[in-house]
Order: structure tokens, then sequence, then C-alpha cells
């Protein structure tokens, strides 16, 4: 199986800062196909034990599935470590400013009238994916031996996936929040002082991997920056118009989330269906449209002799997509970031566009 990914460096400026301080340096594992997640290892509780958290620009929350203490975990995945227990110790109070914080992220009433002794939360995804569960503070780090802060994160006790699936194979344990808000890791590293810049920036690997840095200590000048809209509760450098080649796919600049939880670009269905639409026209005929178990909602195309490496895709694929932002900036994407490249059931390998479409 090969798998297609771009390399993508996002770098975000939060606050501005003179000094520098400690930073955390930390490995990433994982793709875009067929793992479906860019994912760090982080040692939580004591004795500290690993935990496979997917790295997520899109939210705030850090979690991981946990038994509650009372019983089994009401609604959890197949994950790949044994569940955590917190001691109730751990409980973060209603009344908390962290709980609190945690609301105001949420964009949710923090009510303490029924469970005043604890901090409940009720975090729903675009996907349809969603989380329930209880705020705790336990050690967080990258590294067992090191001197770990305590960080305020979700006991999460009931999962449902994005079609409303429960208890199904998962190869992450929860979710390292790195989204604006207040209870995010980063803004609570920069509140507890163990980094002075808050600043970090990610790096996917087009082999797999990557790697995450928080608290930077400066920043490479060689790399185009772009500002990152101070209107909207996401990183988003602004509106764009999507080009396909010099074909404007969208005449009304949308909204562009950089969201590095999210496996896929998603698009609404309609632009969705011009682009795929206008990319079908520029495709030669040997092509042949066929559908991919392991890709069933992408459009998939097989040549004759199945694609054997990138040069056989460019050689079909000439198209590049760009996104053209009102500040200036643009991102070109090139067919080799926009395809991936899959071993069927009939072994012979096709490509299939990554753009997926949601409603």
């Amino acid at each position: 199986m090969v798998s297609v990914v771009g390399l993508l460096l996002l770098l975000l400026l939060l606050l501005p800062s003179t000094s520098y301080a400690d930073m955390w340096h930390i490995p990433l594992s994982g793709n875009v196909y067929p793992i479906g997640h860019f994912y760090a290892t982080m040692y939580i509780g004591e004795p500290a034990k690993p935990y496979f958290l997917d790295i997520d620009t899109g939210s705030s929350l850090t979690w991981i599935e946990c038994d509650a203490g009372s019983g089994s975990c009401e609604r959890c995945n197949k994950v790949p470590h044994p569940l955590y227990r917190p001691t109730p110790d751990k409980l973060v109070p209603c009344a908390s400013p962290l709980c609190n914080a945690l609301h105001q992220d949420l964009g949710t009433t923090n009510d303490c009238r029924d469970r005043p002794n604890q901090c409940d939360y009720d975090i729903a995804y675009l996907d349809g994916s969603g989380s329930r569960g209880v705020l705790l503070l336990d050690k967080l780090s990258p590294a067992a031996n090191a001197d770990r802060p305590s960080i305020a994160f979700g006991c999460g006790y009931d999962q449902v996936g994005p079609s409303r699936q429960q208890n199904v194979n998962v190869v992450v344990d929860g979710i390292l929040g790195l989204g604006r808000g207040s209870i995010d890791l980063v803004s609570q590293l920069k509140q507890q002082r163990v980094i002075t810049n808050n600043l970090f920036g990610h790096c996917f690997s087009s082999k797999g991997g990557g790697y995450l840095v928080i608290g930077m200590d400066r920043l490479p000048l060689s790399i185009p920056w772009v500002p990152m809209s101070r209107n909207t509760n996401y990183y988003s450098p602004g509106p764009a118009t999507l080009n396909l080649d010099t074909e404007l796919i969208l005449t009304k600049p949308m909204e562009v989330i950089f969201d590095s939880g999210s496996t896929f670009t998603h698009l609404p269905e309609d632009l969705h269906a011009q682009l795929v639409a206008a990319l079908k026209a520029t495709l030669s005929q040997s092509l042949e449209e066929v559908h991919d178990d392991s890709l069933p909602e992408h459009p998939c195309w097989k040549q004759p002799g199945g694609f054997k490496s990138l040069d056989d895709l460019k050689k079909e694929f000439k198209s590049v997509m760009s996104l053209e932002f009102q500040n200036g900036a643009t991102m070109m994407i090139p067919p080799e970031r926009y395809l991936v490249v899959t071993v069927n059931t009939w072994n012979s390998h096709s490509t299939s566009l990554k753009e997926q479409k949601i409603g």
C-alpha cells in the first residue's frame, strides 16, 4: 500500500514574546493513509503511562478515553493502551477557573447545581463524533522521566464515532488539543511558565511521521509566514478562492481553517462536486473510474497496469489546485498532495481524490 501525503509545515504564532525558554520537541507517528492520524506519545499520571494522542489544531480540549472509576467505560473504543483510571483527587471542581475556561472554549454553560465536585463536559465535532467526560488535573509530558507539569484534560467515558459508531478499533487513545482557547495545552504550559513563547509548530513528513514543537525558541526565517485571522476561534488565514490550474472553481471566497485533526480536506458538497467535475475534464480516456472499498466516499481512478509510482501518477494527473487567500498568499497543491495511491482488492494500484465532501 502506497501513501501519498504532502509535506505540511504549519507554524502558528499565538502571542508575541521577546524572551525564550525551554521547549517540548515531540516526535509524531502516523500518516494520512492508511492510518488516518498523526499522533504524539504523551505520558500521563503517576506512575507515567504512555498514550497516543491525535494532535488537533481544530479543538482546544485534550482528552483520553478512560474508566471513570464507577465501573467500565460506558461507550469506549478499543484503544491501543489500557484505559486511564483517575482517582477522586484528580477531579477538577465545577467552580474551578479551569472548568469555567473549558465551558467558555466550548461555548456551553457551566451548571454546578447537580455535581459541584466535578466538571462535566460534552464536546461535539463537525464530523459527527463526540465525547462526554469530566475534567481532571494530572501529570502530563512527552517523556516519562521528565519534570512533568500538572495539566487539565478530559476523562472521556462516553464516546460516539463519526457515523454514531461505538466500540470500534481506533489507533489513538484520545486528542491533544492545540486549538485556540484557554484550556488548550499550549496556553496551560504558558500560564504555568513551562514555556515562555506561546508558540508551536508541527511538520508532517511525506513518508509518515513528523514532529511537534511547543514553545519554540526562534522562528525559522526561511519559511513564508501568513498571519492568522483574529476574527475566528480557529486558525485561519482568512477567506480564499479555490482554483484548478487557471479555472476558478469557487467565485465567492470561503473561510479556510487549518485543522490537523481532520484526516482529509473537507469541502462543501456542491463545491466538491464542481472540483471533481473540473478534474475529470482534464483526464485522459485511458483512465477508468472505479470503486475502492478502502475509500468508499472518494472518486477513484485506475489505469491499465496500475499506478506504480508518483511518476506514473504525474503523467496522468497534471492539474494543480490552489487556494488564493485575500491577504495575497497562495497555497499550491500539486497532484501528489491531493491524491492518494491505494492497493485495492484486485491487487492493482489505483488513485483516489483525497478531498472529502461533507453535507
